[in-house]
């Protein structure tokens, strides 16, 4: 992924200064494809899930780590829960 900058410094040489795509491509070492994309958006795109990920087996359980670690927060650093301790009781109060 190209940083925020690096897309108005293409955009500029190629809108601005009137070089040519593929110009840009030379100069700035890039893909003719990715000079398209830069130009084609004015902020990167990032990347998107086309779903969200399936969780089958810790789903049902989010809630209650939740709640765990809410109840953790009033508490000392010293008393919170830590990854093993959560899953020791998770392992013990739902099977």
């Amino acid at each position: 992924m190209f940083a925020l900058e690096s897309y108005a410094v293409v955009r500029r040489f190629v809108f601005v200064e009137g070089h040519s795509r593929r110009e840009a491509a030379k100069v700035f070492g890039l893909s003719r494809d990715t000079v398209a994309k830069m130009c084609a958006f004015s902020l990167p795109p990032g990347y998107r899930r086309a779903k969200p990920p399936e969780k089958p087996k810790l789903g049902p359980l989010l809630p209650v780590i939740d709640a765990m670690l809410r109840e953790d927060r009033l508490s000392p650093a010293r008393q919170q829960h830590t990854a093993k301790r959560i899953f020791e009781r998770l392992r013990d109060e739902h099977g």
